[in-house]
């Protein structure tokens, strides 16, 4: 049997009452029950690190001070995220552990298309950081919809789009490990 993945869910937002979290929770539950798969659920509002440098030369200091992010950055195979500012700066501290790793990326939003958007506009940066996106993301849209106020999921056609996601992040991320491990010239 092959070794499991570690594939956390980055929620990367420091919105107050973001609903994101709900969503964010709900991949986590999913990942979870995954045996393929070891997972943690990193809240980029609860990684210390500071806002007004630029950033690498605090690594060191944030990796040891967040035993989940270091985890996250030194043995990840796959990223599950939500990309703010904030989480933006968490991945720029940290470059070259991801080349060469699988991204799955989902939105949120009030309305219909604004996480696809975003979606659309983190697929260069996810390429730039040397993550490799997968073909399938979830948008969570109209999101307050999608919630009960426990954070409960109420369309449960949501898990089936987790499945395919998960699935396909799972793909990617096995043949990437395989490319990382195997073939002479893949720099990691």
């Amino acid at each position: 049997m092959e070794r499991p993945l570690f594939i956390p869910v980055i929620l990367g937002t420091a919105r107050q009452g973001r609903r994101s979290e709900h969503a964010a929770r709900l991949v986590f539950e999913q990942t979870k029950k995954r045996t393929d798969i070891e997972t943690e659920l990193i809240d980029a509002c609860k990684v210390p690190m500071k806002l007004d440098d630029a950033g690498e030369h605090e690594r060191p200091k944030i990796l040891s001070d967040h035993p989940a992010l270091r985890r996250t950055h030194y043995s990840n195979s796959g990223i599950q995220s939500w990309l703010s500012g904030l989480l933006k700066h968490a991945l720029d501290m940290n470059l070259e552990e991801y080349n060469h790793k699988a991204v799955g990326i989902c939105g949120v939003s009030a309305g219909p298309f604004d996480g696809t958007r975003v979606i659309q506009g983190l697929l260069p940066v996810m390429c730039e950081l040397g993550l490799v996106a997968i073909f399938w993301d979830v948008n969570f849209e109209n999101v307050q919809n999608l919630f009960d106020e426990h954070g409960n999921l109420l369309d449960q056609s949501y898990v089936r789009r987790l499945d395919k996601f998960l699935n396909e992040l799972v793909w990617m991320s096995r043949v990437l490990r395989y490319g990382r491990e195997n073939i002479a010239g893949v720099v990691e």
